[in-house]
């Protein structure tokens, strides 16, 4: 009988204090989920990794204060905020949109937001 291959899951947290820019984002993930050279830093080739190598993979982002209308709206803060433009607010709804569509296509895969 032949034994069933496992494997490891692999975790990786990735904070965004500071990260302001789709920019600064997609050389942060390069940096932290080693993604190769011709990485297209963009959401499609994101969804492309995400969904054909994370099989077992755990992503963490934290530090995601001033990344989210309906937080932002709710606590009324504007500090964080402030120092984030409206058009990367939108990015980062879009890149959590596709997250959750990835974990759905890929089992293994968990994504999670945390302030």
């Amino acid at each position: 009988m032949k034994a069933k291959e496992t494997s490891m899951e692999q975790v990786f947290y990735i904070n965004l204090e500071g990260i302001t820019t789709r920019e600064a984002l997609h050389d942060l993930l390069a940096k932290e989920l080693s993604l190769p050279e011709y990485y297209g830093r963009n959401l499609d080739a994101l969804h492309d990794v995400l969904t054909e190598q994370g099989d077992n993979w755990n992503l963490i982002f934290y530090n995601c204060e001033g990344t989210d209308r309906a937080e932002a709206a709710k606590s009324g803060d504007k500090t964080q905020g402030d120092e984030i433009s409206e058009e990367f607010i939108a990015y980062m709804e879009r890149l959590r949109k596709m997250c959750a569509a990835a974990c759905k296509e890929c089992d293994g895969l968990r994504i999670r937001f945390y302030n």
